[in-house]
């Protein structure tokens, strides 16, 4: 996917103006065909689709994804598909579910809760505050659950969020999005400030938020007896991540939320990323150290004065893109984002 978001030259203030409520992702990459990527200004200006279409058209693309189901333990299974990773711990205790899909894959996912038996819904833990891993609150919440999340999550969700253009070059602007804010039934109903402990089903799952990484609201859940670790979008296994200018992300944030968890990871820690593959101490270190290797080289363009555009022009991932390259963000997105979150 080529689609460059902040292909339009501006300055920090404008890129900044222009990519507050991307959701925290670079998802919008999905959203445009090579047809309609290769349309004149004036043919798309005749055909554009209004934000509420836009954002319709983003979980659609999302909810094409099948639910796949991988067992972590006994009684943690991962979820992955429409919108990323969920992880839920099922015992006589009830069901505690760790994020939730885009909002078309409810049905899947409430059949993919019933598929792993009859106990209650208990609980509903976001990770972030981003649509694509909280746009279920609302129905889990109906059906029974308490969602619990870090307060910056209930602050971010409580807003509405604008993405005024989004940038393709001389054929001008794509529209751009726009997001209300979620209503009352979807918001947390418990919060946290800093940690958060529940025990239930013979576990002990421990929630700790992140200083500002990918958003201002990270929180990782730790499975203590299950030894898994579910850190939200602060990791992105196998491809460039999305760090989220408008609601608090950089990147020497999102480094250091890496080195937390392998400080408290061991070997056969299963690591579960907001999207990707199981990953483990091993992908988070390589993740890691992709991140420090994109941080010191675009630090070295903007220091020596180049702009965003100059500083893709000079294509300093080429030597990551082999294996960095190939998901929902491409090489020249991702030096732009790096330049913003600085």
């Amino acid at each position: 996917m080529n689609f460059n978001f902040f292909e339009k030259q501006t300055s920090r203030r404008d890129m900044l103006r222009g990519s507050v409520t991307l959701a925290g992702s670079a998802f919008l990459a999905h959203l445009f065909s090579s047809t309609s990527l290769g349309a004149s200004a004036a043919s798309y200006a005749q055909t554009a689709p209004s934000p509420a279409d836009l954002l319709a058209n983003m979980r659609a693309k999302f909810n094409a994804s099948p639910v796949q189901t991988q067992k972590l333990a006994d009684n943690v299974t991962m979820l992955s598909g429409p919108g990323g990773s969920v992880v839920v711990l099922n015992g006589p205790d009830g069901k505690f579910v760790v994020d939730t899909f885009v909002a078309p894959a409810w049905p899947k996912l409430k059949e993919a809760l019933d598929g792993l038996g009859n106990a209650p819904l208990k609980y509903v833990i976001d990770t972030h505050w981003h649509f694509d891993h909280a746009d279920n609150n609302a129905p889990l919440h109906a059906a029974g659950a308490t969602v619990l999340a870090h307060e910056n999550t209930k602050k971010r969700m409580s807003e509405p969020h604008d993405l005024p253009a989004l940038y393709r070059g001389a054929d001008g602007a794509l529209a751009g999005l726009h997001f209300d804010p979620s209503p009352a039934e979807a918001l947390p109903q418990e919060t946290f400030a800093a940690s958060y402990k529940l025990q239930a089903n013979g576990e002990t799952l421990a929630l700790q938020h992140f200083a500002p990484a990918h958003t201002d609201t990270d929180i990782y859940v730790h499975f203590q007896k299950a030894n898994v670790i579910q850190m939200g979008d602060v990791f992105f296994n196998g491809m460039y991540p999305y760090i989220d200018p408008g609601t608090g992300g950089t990147i020497t944030g999102n480094i250091a939320a890496c080195d937390e968890i392998l400080s408290l990871a061991g070997n056969s820690t299963k690591i579960v990323p907001g999207h990707g593959p199981l990953g483990n101490k091993a992908d988070l270190t390589k993740f890691r150290d992709m991140l420090v290797t994109a941080r010191d080289r675009v630090q070295k363009l903007k220091s020596a004065g180049k702009s965003a555009q100059e500083a893709v022009a000079e294509k300093p991932f080429a030597d990551l893109d082999p294996v960095w390259g190939e998901g929902i963000i491409n090489s020249d997105q991702f030096v732009q984002v790096v330049y913003l979150v600085l």
